[in-house]
């Protein structure tokens, strides 16, 4: 099952082995955490080495065979230094097996680790992530280490304690001849399906015969023939340590799968060997083993867990609990009765599994993992749907809960902690030990906490876990699930020396001894390191005399580096320990030194509450890591008077106003600058300040390039209030309008009709008063203005008479300066097509309308000699209405006239030679251009074609007649 584990001890060379194949294992951030208060070590799981483990815990706590592993020195098993010589001859698995020993008997921490013994087998992740079968691996562990020591005084260990002799024997019943073979055993095998418990086993294989008769004989090497016969087998050596394996798993032949026993197995505590013996005339004594190790399996024939229970020969943990059975269950009746809510309330549950914590705080995924572990169900499963997210719920519970700096922990505050250790454990329990004053030393004997009764005590080592436990709670793993695998028994016989008890240190080398003193000492360090970077905070100190108070808050009159102090202190130590570092530190300074809350605000350095109270604790006055604090007089700074408190805060408000007309640009037209306000400033005061000639205030708490719904007009109730309570904060927008854009502010709702980046500018020039020469006004508008309100501006912001309204137009000015065609004054900006910045034209005259059409006349095709005409027709008006029209103005008669088009050459073109039709219906539009020509109409499908004739160097135009020939073509 295990492959090629172990391969490197078959040479005794390492060749480097060691380190090849070696996967990186990460450095934690933290050191590990101390032993809790059983004084015991566990082992941390790899992912799937449960199996080994809990082995080697029954190792560990077999002593007998930890001092015969630590009585082998360097000079018979090399050093692990010298694994990469390839020419040193070192023996990997039993030095980091020993040194594994030491850790998990010196080293203060919670558990250890096996990855460098691991390695020495030549596992690969893959091996550490699989679980294996526990008696397997015991046996593979034996002949390994057996192998690894040869040629040294520990050759014999693996046989010196746990080898024994089974002898099978057939007795003829004719002649007496007795035929017997002896077999070797490091462990016994024994049935569970159909037996009731290990002696009714042992006694099946050890007591009842088998017999040889009828058709089923056996031949008799003596008598050379077929005879009746007996066969039975008995326990010809006992050793030191008896390992038994209990068949759990077996096989269903009907249904062709595994499967794994779980009906009732007992064992005993104490069992009587002789009746299984060859030799009974010894004394009792000789016989008697006693149980100190019980390896567990939980799960079932395909997967589950290994964890192992564990008499501590030795004494070396710390073992207690409450005897007081009937007090306990009365206690425990009176909590369910009083906290029958609590059972469902998850507060109580994390309080419990914080307690329980040894390190001050947990990342917050674990206490998850540790929820699921306890009470078999996860968070988001159980509370989720009640109580929302875990971590929100802590967040909830500030005064019980505290975070690290980064939320990635979590802990119990120390008066819930204390609180809940003591309503839980009872008077009769001791808490564990506050790690951060007292370092557990491997040279000195800890003190111990004794059971009232006598003897040696039980612990379940389950992974890094170790909890103490009862000898009767072995009896729960008869059965089930969870269920006894392995038994390990010792003989009674077997004493151990007084000097033994309670000593950790016992036998160990010097130079395990050595390593662990200065790896403990290193621990400790680390601990203490670790411990003020949890407990640590960065302040930033700002000295007044570097500062200078303008626009409403702080600023630095120097580089920021030369106006902080970085300060790093214990947010466990008190005010006054922060006061005097801080005066420590600034010895030459002179005067007042108050110490005042700071924060960085978008309009500079604000300062709050005064620091008081020096017998309080950092964290308890609430200083967080990389708070500011600003030293100071507590009056002024520079000669200006500071006013401090959440009540004057500054805010930066950014101040919005219509820019000036950009010729030629596109989206919002506007000017921005920041202003800053105390957040206690009236309204009042602040319109008066950015509005001092009157106009409309509009507020956008989200930004400038919103949607119009999103402004609100300040109204008049709304001054005696602050800027505070009207809602600006930093960042948020104020529209400022004149008073005479209040076209975009609907009165009724008090919101903002348009769309920000649509306003803009259209200019205005007078063309109906000579007088006024050039002047001309910008009108604010948007794309959905409609032109009689521009003109309507525009004649209010040019101070005419308010009748040229009646007999006014206004007309878009090109580029070169004509007058376009009059815009109808019921179009809007956007149907008018002009683009904002356009110029229009204020002329006399009415605007044609929506259904009107505004033309361009002239007379004769010579445009030079005829000045060009206006005239407004009705666009449903026909052909020979419209001419009629333009005779008329023109002062023209006669029948010979004719109306065309302009080309595009700008030459009289295509003939309008339906009379009747009307101008749509002939696609004539505003601001075409017609001219009025005098002679016969073309035949009808003639056309006037202008000619071009094309030179190697130049492209002369001609002007055709209809009918001339074109490159051939008519």
């Amino acid at each position: 099952m295990f492959g090629d584990l172990f391969e490197e001890d078959f040479s005794f060379i390492s060749s480097n082995r060691c380190g090849k194949g070696k996967k990186s294992k990460p450095r934690d951030s933290e050191p590990p955490a101390p032993r809790d208060f059983t004084n015991l070590s566990g082992i941390k799981n790899q992912g799937g080495t449960c199996y080994l483990n809990s082995l080697l815990q029954t190792l560990l706590f077999t002593p007998e065979f930890r001092e015969a592993l630590f009585s082998l020195g360097p000079e018979e098993l090399g050093i692990l230094d010298d694994s990469s010589k390839p020419d040193a001859k070192v023996r990997i698995i039993p030095l980091q097996l020993q040194r594994l020993f030491a850790q998990l008997l010196l080293l203060d921490q919670q558990a250890a680790s096996t990855t460098d013994l691991t390695d020495s087998f030549g596992w690969n992740s893959n091996e550490e992530m699989r679980q294996h079968d526990v008696q397997e691996l015991n046996r593979i562990l034996f002949s390994a280490l057996e192998t690894s020591l040869v040629g040294t005084s520990g050759h014999d260990l693996i046989n010196r304690l746990y080898h024994g002799i089974v002898v099978n024997q057939i007795v003829c019943k004719e002649c007496k001849n007795i035929s017997e073979r002896q077999e070797d055993f490091l462990d016994l095998t024994v049935a569970v399906k159909g037996v009731a418990g290990l002696e009714e086993a042992l006694w099946n294989m050890y007591v009842e015969e088998e017999y040889f008769e009828n058709e089923n004989l056996y031949r008799c090497g003596a008598c050379d023939k077929l005879v009746e016969a007996s066969k039975s087998a008995k326990l010809r050596k006992l050793p030191p340590f008896l390992t038994i394996s209990l068949l759990r798993f077996n096989f269903d032949f009907e249904k062709c799968e595994r499967y794994k026993e779980t009906s009732c197995y007992t064992f005993p505590i104490q069992i009587n060997l002789r009746p299984f013996c060859e030799q009974t005339e010894m004394d009792d004594s000789e016989y008697m083993y006693e149980l100190f190790s019980v390896i567990i399996h939980k799960g079932g024939c395909y997967g589950g867990h290994y964890h192992v229970y564990i008499r501590d020969v030795d004494e070396l943990g710390n073992w207690q609990l409450q005897e007081e059975e009937g007090r306990l269950i009365e206690d425990k009746a009176l909590r369910d009765a009083e906290n029958a809510k609590e059972v469902e309330n998850p507060l109580a549950v994390l309080k419990g599994i914080l307690s329980e914590e040894e390190s001050t705080q947990i990342p917050v995924d674990q206490l998850g993992q540790k929820l699921l572990e306890k009470k078999g169900v996860s968070w988001n499963k159980k509370y989720r749907k009640q109580y929302g997210a875990l971590r929100k719920y802590l967040q909830n519970h500030p005064q019980i809960f505290q975070f690290s700096p980064d939320e990635n922990k979590v802990g119990l505050k120390e008066k819930h902690k204390l609180l809940f250790k003591s309503d839980s454990q009872g008077q009769g329990l001791q808490s564990p030990p506050q790690k951060n004053d007292v370092q557990w030393n491997s040279e000195k004997k800890p003190t111990r906490l004794q059971d009232s009764s006598a003897g040696s005590h039980w612990f379940d080592l389950n992974d890094s876990k170790v909890q103490p436990i009862k000898e009767k709670d072995i009896e729960k793993q008869f059965q089930g699930k969870e269920s006894a695998y392995m038994l390990f028994y010792r003989k009674s016989q077997l004493k151990r020396p007084p000097e033994a008890r309670g000593n950790p240190r016992y036998q160990i080398p010097e130079h395990l001894l050595n390593e662990m003193n200065a790896a403990n000492t290193e621990l400790q360090k680390k601990r203490v390191e670790c411990d003020s970077a949890n407990h640590g905070i960065d302040l930033h100190l700002h000295l007044s005399s570097c500062y200078e108070f303008h626009n409403g808050a702080l600023h630095p009159s120097l580089t920021w580096k030369e106006s902080v102090v970085d300060l790093t202190i214990d947010r466990r130590k008190t005010l006054g320990d922060l006061r005097q570092s801080v005066f420590q530190m600034l010895e030459s300074w002179e005067g007042d030194r108050i110490l005042s809350i700071a924060k960085p605000l978008p309009a500079g350095l604000h300062l709050y509450q005064i620091l008081d109270g020096d017998e309080l604790t950092l964290d308890g006055i609430g200083l967080a890591d990389g708070a500011d604090i600003f030293v100071w007089n507590g009056k002024e700074v520079g000669g200006t008077k500071v006013m401090t408190g959440p009540d004057h805060e500054p805010v930066v408000v950014n101040v919005l106003r219509l820019a000036e007309y950009n010729e030629g640009g596109k989206g919002q037209h506007f000017t921005e600058s920041q202003h800053v306000f105390s957040c206690s400033t009236k309204l009042g005061d602040l319109c008066r300040a950015l509005a001092p000639s009157g106009g409309i205030i509009l507020k956008n708490g989200s930004g400038p390039d919103k949607e119009a719904k999103n402004w609100e007009v300040f109204l008049e109730e709304d001054m005696k209030e602050t800027v505070k309570s009207v809602g600006l904060t930093d960042g948020c927008s104020v529209l400022i309008l004149d008073s005479h854009d209040q076209s975009f502010v609907n009165a009724s709702s008090g919101n903002l009709t348009a769309f920000t980046y649509d306003i803009s500018w259209l200019q205005v020039k007078d063309f109906c008063r000579t007088e006024n020469g050039e002047k001309h006004v910008k009108i604010t508008a948007t794309i959905e203005t409609v032109m009689s309100d521009i003109k309507m501006k525009a004649i209010q912001e040019l101070q005419l008479e308010e009748e040229l309204a009646n007999d006014s137009c206004l007309r878009p000015v090109s580029g070169n300066g004509k007058l376009l065609s009059p815009v109808p004054e019921d179009y809007t900006v956007k149907e008018a097509e002009l683009k904002m910045g356009s110029l229009l034209g204020l002329c006399h005259g009415k605007a044609p309308t929506s259904t009107q059409l505004f033309l361009y006349f002239i007379v004769g095709s010579d445009q030079n000699a005829s000045p060009e005409m206006e005239i407004v027709v009705e666009e449903t008006a026909s052909v020979k209405e419209c001419l009629n029209l333009m005779l008329e103005k023109s002062g023209l008669s006669g029948d010979n006239w004719h109306l065309r088009r302009i080309d595009w050459c700008y030459e009289a073109g295509e003939a309008l030679s339906q009379e009747n039709a009307t101008l749509k219906e002939l696609n004539v539009c505003r601001g075409d251009t017609l001219v009025i020509t005098e002679g016969k109409l073309p035949p009808k499908g003639f056309l006037k074609i202008p000619v071009w004739w094309f030179t190697s160097s130049s492209r002369v135009k001609h002007g055709g007649n209809a009918g001339d020939q074109v490159n051939g073509m008519t």
